[in-house]
């Protein structure tokens, strides 16, 4: 399973590589702006959301404020974990890449068929679901 999931994950990245170009992003750029665009996080929230290390995120972030894509606010919850945010630039950038990607997503639904595509996102959830208890299990 690892194998196969390396591979689709090499896959859809290259696919993400190419919608994210036209708007000015990269995939990482595209997945980081895509945690917070319905609102705010710190750099670990991203980083649970996303599945990658908090080092990553704060590198992708940095590099979105420079670009003007995301600012970081107050977070009233931390002194030190400031929120991630994105900019109406950022927030415009995700949606220069919103026909693309449901063009892209309707091709591959059709292809597997939609009751198919809905059973394989539900298997990809139920195994990510079980990989964190199982990780979980293991820390406690």
């Amino acid at each position: 399973m690892a194998v196969t999931v390396f591979r689709l994950n090499g896959q859809f990245l290259d696919v993400a590589e190419e919608l994210a170009r036209p708007a000015g992003l990269t995939a990482a750029h595209w997945q980081v702006l895509g945690a917070v665009i319905e609102a705010p996080l710190p750099v670990a929230g991203i980083a649970r959301a996303m599945g990658i290390t908090r080092q990553a995120v704060q590198r992708i972030a940095d590099i979105l404020a420079d670009n003007g894509m995301v600012e970081y606010r107050r977070n009233p919850a931390h002194r030190r974990a400031k929120l991630v945010a994105p900019t109406p630039q950022g927030v415009e950038a995700v949606k220069r890449i919103g026909p693309a990607h449901a063009v892209f997503a309707d091709r591959l639904c059709e292809a597997l068929g939609d009751d198919r595509a809905a059973d394989v996102d539900r298997l990809l959830r139920e195994l990510s679901e079980t990989l964190e208890a199982l990780a979980a299990e293991d820390r406690g």
